[in-house]
């Protein structure tokens, strides 16, 4: 057993280093900075299953670093929840296959709403019809899941999540975001406590 969670984490591990290193990242963070912090838009994350719930992790983790984020769920916005979109908003979109129904559909709505939203696409399948939409996209490098039927999300949303880590990380040095913004957003719990001993 020790052997087969060992090849699990090397094969997570290689997926991980595997990433296509592109300029695309750069570009990214640059639009993140952009539309967020310089034109007082928000950060629009979605993602339909698992890729939604690694979309939602980033949302939060990009609130907490100093870029209002926040998630649409794809199924939700074609009930009215769309109206969330303002002028200077930038999407974030989640889909391994770069297929999804509901997030290609967002797409088209999200146009129809206003042409101008930005898009940045994180996708397995660069040649997809949601990576061409796209002004930037973040191709994963398609890695196989460790999954043994080959099919539940595990590699991929391992590989999303990093990728998320990533323009969040980056971002955070482009804005030049400290201890001290850190502690104004965590009131509560240990990352509560410790930012504030850290910014006195």
């Amino acid at each position: 057993m020790n052997a087969s969670i060992y090849d699990l984490l090397q094969r997570e591990a290689q997926a991980v280093l595997n990433i296509p290193i592109t300029d695309a990242y750069e570009k990214a963070v640059d639009l993140i900075v952009e539309q967020v912090h310089r034109k007082k838009g928000k950060l629009v994350t979605s993602g339909m299953g698992k890729a939604g719930q690694i979309a939602m992790n980033i949302a939060t983790t990009f609130c907490s670093t100093g870029t209002p984020a926040v998630f649409l769920h794809p199924s939700e916005a074609q009930h009215g929840d769309l109206g969330i979109l303002q002028e200077h908003d930038l999407l974030l979109l989640i889909s391994n296959s770069g297929k999804t129904r509901e997030i290609v559909e967002l797409t088209d709505l999200a146009y129809k709403l206003n042409s101008n939203l930005k898009k940045i696409v994180i996708t397995g399948n660069p040649d997809s019809p949601l990576a061409q939409t796209a002004d930037i996209c973040l191709a994963t490098g398609h890695p196989d899941e460790v999954c043994p039927l080959g099919m539940t999300p595990t590699t991929s949303t391992t590989v999303m999540t990093v990728i998320g880590d990533i323009l969040v990380v980056e971002a955070m040095k482009k804005t030049g975001f400290t201890i001290e913004d850190y502690s104004k957003r965590h009131h509560g719990g240990y990352l509560g406590e410790r930012s504030r001993e850290l910014s006195k």
